[in-house]
């Protein structure tokens, strides 16, 4: 076994970790809830971690066969529900949790037995952390009553975050990621240059002190700051106000991911593409390309790129929170060692960030042969792309290429943005 095979075997024991704790959160008897209206059932994902690494790994080992087929079927696939109505399942319809924790259990004793590609087991690696943040947005949703309280990171101290913008000239951008032996999923490759007109964009997200500004103004009422799609959707949903918020008693709270707390002010907004594309056209900017916010991100004024906003050093915990190290947000500008080469703040952690960019294929772009609908099935302009991470991001997704994406009008995702203008 080499040793890369080893490292990824070391760190997929260690998300398995991270998984497990999560539905270890999670009241016995709220398994079988459904937090978020377009998502499946807890009990899905408790199977379908290790359906997919089974569905992924099995093919290539000898002489081991399926034991259960019905759950490697049942729990394959996840939700994208764009142009669909809402799953209409009940708790009955599925398996009881001890017949799906046997499964597991059986599973990974079969699969930690057998020798793997390192590619593939990377990949499932990094799917099982993807899971361990999306789980976290579902989990959020989850009513406080349902689930255990776990002690999480003091927020750091900081100062009022003033508006501040910051101006950006004209360069080059490289996207996506050379195809040198490093792993990445197929929607990074292939690496090229982009040229990025000069633009200025602001230094920190947009906090939720100003987004309420926005509410104040009328910004959920007036058609003007919405593309139609996206009034259409807030109309018929009844949406006014981010779904993290909360009114009670004539005050707005956060919904933390425990408790109920007086809005902080400095934190960063999340919100869906929609209402975050209707306040920047409110502040008088738009959201940036994803071009832009890699030149905002990780170039520099003498046109070199760097491998993350503050240098080539790896991240830690001077740069940010992410990598799980806290639940909720912190200030926007609790991290000035994570500062840019231009001086933008906050780029990576603390929430994803919205782009302007459709999900799209680089050019050079070929679908992995294990996991072919991975992306291809989202190059359909309906989802797009968020740059960054969040404090429940694994810090192997913090690479540069990674690109996350969801639909303009899920709100559920740790995502805020920031605004730009000019070009």
């Amino acid at each position: 076994m080499n040793s890369r095979t080893m490292n990824s075997r070391t760190m997929l024991a260690e998300a398995r970790e991270q998984t497990d704790k999560l539905f270890d959160l999670v009241l016995p008897d709220s398994l079988y809830d459904r937090p978020i209206a377009e998502r499946h059932r807890l009990v899905f994902y408790l199977g379908h971690l290790e359906a997919f690494d089974w569905n992924l790994l099995r093919p290539n080992m000898r002489k081991v066969e399926a034991f259960n087929a019905g759950f490697d079927r049942l729990f394959a696939f996840g939700i994208d529900p764009v142009g669909g109505g809402l799953p209409s399942d009940t708790p009955s319809d599925w398996p009881a949790a001890d017949e799906i924790r046997s499964y597991n259990h059986r599973v990974r004793q079969t699969l930690d037995d057998g020798e793997h590609d390192s590619r593939l087991l990377h990949m499932a690696l990094e799917h099982r952390l993807m899971h361990a943040e999306t789980l976290a947005y579902m989990l959020h949703q989850l009513p406080l009553e349902r689930k255990h309280v776990e002690a999480q990171a003091p927020i750091p101290g900081s100062e009022t975050a003033r508006r501040d913008v910051i101006e950006i000239p004209a360069g080059c951008a490289t996207l996506g990621l050379a195809r040198n032996g490093a792993f990445g999923w197929d929607n990074e490759f292939d690496a090229h240059r982009a040229a990025v007109d000069g633009f200025a964009i602001d230094r920190y997200k947009v906090t939720n002190r100003e987004y309420l500004r926005f509410m104040k103004a009328g910004g959920y009422r007036d058609p003007g700051f919405w593309t139609d799609a996206a009034w259409l959707w807030k109309t018929e949903r009844d949406i006014s106000h981010p779904v993290f918020w909360k009114r009670a008693s004539g005050e707005w709270l956060w919904r933390t991911m425990f408790d109920e707390i007086p809005l902080p002010l400095d934190w960063p907004v999340y919100v869906s593409h929609g209402e975050a594309s209707a306040y920047a056209r409110w502040a008088g900017g738009r959201l940036p390309t994803e071009a832009e916010w890699h030149r905002a991100a990780y170039g520099a004024p003498d046109g070199s790129e760097r491998q993350f906003p503050w240098g080539d050093e790896a991240p830690g915990p001077q740069h940010g929170y992410f990598n799980f190290a806290r639940w909720d947000p912190a200030p926007v500008n609790a991290f000035s060692a994570g500062r840019s080469a231009f001086g933008v703040d906050g780029l990576l952690g603390n929430g994803w960030e919205w782009t302007a960019s459709p999900f799209a294929a680089f050019r050079g772009f070929g679908p992995h042969p294990s996991y072919a609908g991975y992306s291809a099935d989202f190059f359909d302009g309906r989802h797009y792309v968020l740059k960054g991470g969040s404090s429940r991001t694994a810090g192997c997704m913090l690479r540069r290429s990674f690109r996350n994406w969801f639909q303009p009008h899920y709100q559920y995702v740790y995502a805020g943005f920031r605004c730009v203008r000019g070009a």
